[in-house]
């Protein structure tokens, strides 16, 4: 029991201690929590649970401000928006009234430190100036810290570009949950086009060209089985998997957020596996973003019946050279053997990128070309097996 507006209950791992004067999370006490136990990670989150006394009269994305004082409103209606907190089972909005009795769980990020360690990780950037800065992202890099250990990110990558090569620095929108500069994202293991802000105007700019869908995202991906029709809008709702709490699925219940994405087949591939006679086949597809929920294009094509090649978390299965009927083995796979991977990722790469400058306004579109990774696969395809390919007009990414 903490103050009168409220009990804090169910906080597990004996975490009561995160619960200050006032009620209000402290923030010193949950640094230390994800720093000393080995028990909260990105996995396990540290949740805690508000169950309302009393009528506050008072919106959900105010009332966590009181509670979660060194977190910005900007910030815990971010947290609301990736379906961090619920409101009696259910996924609410920053909007949401609360009333007596309802019960308020909230998924707690480990609050950042006040500075990002620089690190010199490799970067391909395509084009900066005073407002921003373009990166073709290398699949692996984690685009921002998501633990209190915060390094090995793009942002400790940029960091260090900007002290030691460029100057400047990212905006300070988002640092208060170590995202300073973010505007957009790619998971960790699909590569391609990103933009990050480097002045504050900059970055609410590009943020509304986000948030308004005026922006251009195509992306390439290598799918099993041959997609049907060869193009086509795929609209279905995406939403929180209802079990399995690091994956999304389609939900057409009131979870469900509107998502749409537009495929269109560029390239098809039989290939037989000389070994056992099996025929598979693959195909190439551009896709383009009209929506930007989590893992859309994965959760959206594994439901179609076409999962992306070495998409394991999505159906996806990892590709050898001898399911593709090959004799000559590319790169790494010649000293790990033919049963080897030939690719360790899902096989998804954001191509090109369209926005209007956040400044000028100007019209500008950054293409990113293929991950080596990706091209090899594809070329090996072209090598071994039948190849088809389409033309089906507008404006194709060229791998």
């Amino acid at each position: 029991m903490s103050g009168n507006d409220e009990d804090i209950i169910g906080i597990p791992g004996g975490a009561e201690s995160l619960i200050g004067v006032g009620g209000k999370v402290d923030r010193e006490a949950l640094f230390a929590l994800y720093e000393q136990s080995g028990e909260f990670d990105d996995d396990h989150p540290v949740t805690v649970t508000f169950q309302l006394a009393r009528d506050l009269e008072k919106r959900l994305d105010r009332y966590l401000v009181d509670r979660v004082p060194f977190l910005s409103r900007t910030a815990l209606q971010r947290l609301i928006d990736e379906e961090a907190v619920t409101v009696n089972g259910r996924i609410p909005k920053a909007s949401t009234k609360l009333r007596k009795g309802d019960r308020i769980v909230a998924t707690l990020p480990p609050p950042p430190s006040s500075e990002i360690p620089a690190e010199d990780i490799p970067l391909d950037v395509l084009f900066e100036d005073n407002e921003m800065i373009v990166v073709n992202k290398q699949a692996g890099l984690i685009v921002h810290p998501a633990r209190s250990h915060k390094s090995g990110t793009l942002i400790n990558g940029l960091a260090w570009h900007f002290k030691h090569r460029s100057g400047g620095a990212l905006s300070s929108v988002g640092k208060d949950i170590a995202r300073p500069g973010v505007v957009h994202r790619l998971d960790k293991l699909t590569s391609g086009v990103m933009v990050a802000a480097k002045s504050d105007t900059a970055h609410w700019r590009l943020a509304k060209q986000f948030e308004r869908r005026t922006t251009q995202k195509r992306y390439l991906a290598l799918v099993h089985g041959i997609p049907e029709p060869e193009a086509d809008l795929i609209d279905l709702p995406l939403g929180k998997h209802p079990t399995i709490r690091e994956k999304y699925a389609v939900r057409h219940d009131e979870t469900g957020k509107p998502s749409q994405t537009v495929y269109r087949t560029l390239e098809q591939f039989t290939v037989r596996d000389a070994a056992d006679g099996t025929t598979r086949r693959y195909a190439l597809v551009e896709l383009e973003l009209r929506t930007g929920r989590t893992h859309q294009i994965r959760v959206h094509l594994s439901h179609l019946g076409y999962p992306i090649v070495g998409d394991d978390m999505y159906g996806g299965v990892h590709v050898t050279a001898a399911m593709l009927g090959t004799a000559e083995l590319p790169g790494t796979a010649a000293t790990t053997g033919r049963a080897a991977p030939l690719i360790a990722r899902q096989s998804l790469h954001a191509g090109m990128l369209g926005i209007r400058h956040p400044i000028t306004d100007a019209p500008m579109e950054f293409r990113a070309p293929l991950a080596p990774d990706i091209q090899c696969l594809i070329d090996l395809l072209r090598t071994n097996g039948t190849v088809r390919s389409l033309s089906l007009g507008g404006t194709q990414l060229q791998p």
